[in-house]
């Protein structure tokens, strides 16, 4: 099994884990074998709430891009401590602002299950 196998296998049943260390209990995404704080091998998939902030992003033009719209990349901020990697979606770029609240959503993009965030409203 993978690393990231688990993160993956969330997302298909419409979840977003990340790994939790048995010997501290730190939280890590990206997955890796062994924690950075106290180099347990041991770990444990935690589900988080899926809301998060934007902490900064960019519009991507990738020239592989199957559909060659450009898309925005975004730092979101969990408020279980972790920074994850993602798409913003159901937003224009000008719309977009740092410490926007966002939330996940599970999409189909070229044939795969991703996890990407969009805005949320206040009460959310």
């Amino acid at each position: 099994m993978r690393d990231q196998d688990f993160f993956w296998e969330g997302v298909d049943k419409g979840e977003l884990l990340v790994q939790c260390c048995s010997g501290c209990g730190e939280l890590r995404h990206p997955p890796a074998p062994m924690c950075p704080e106290c180099l347990s091998l041991g770990w444990e998939p935690k589900p988080m709430q899926g809301l998060g902030t934007v902490f900064t992003f960019m519009l991507s033009r990738h020239p592989t891009q199957a559909d060659e719209s450009p898309r925005i990349v975004a730092l979101v901020d969990l408020p279980e401590g972790v920074r994850m990697v993602s798409n913003l979606v159901d937003i224009g770029i000008d719309e977009v602002a740092a410490g926007m609240p966002v939330s996940v959503v599970f999409r189909e993009v070229n044939g795969e299950r991703l996890p990407q965030f969009r805005p949320r409203g206040e009460g959310a």
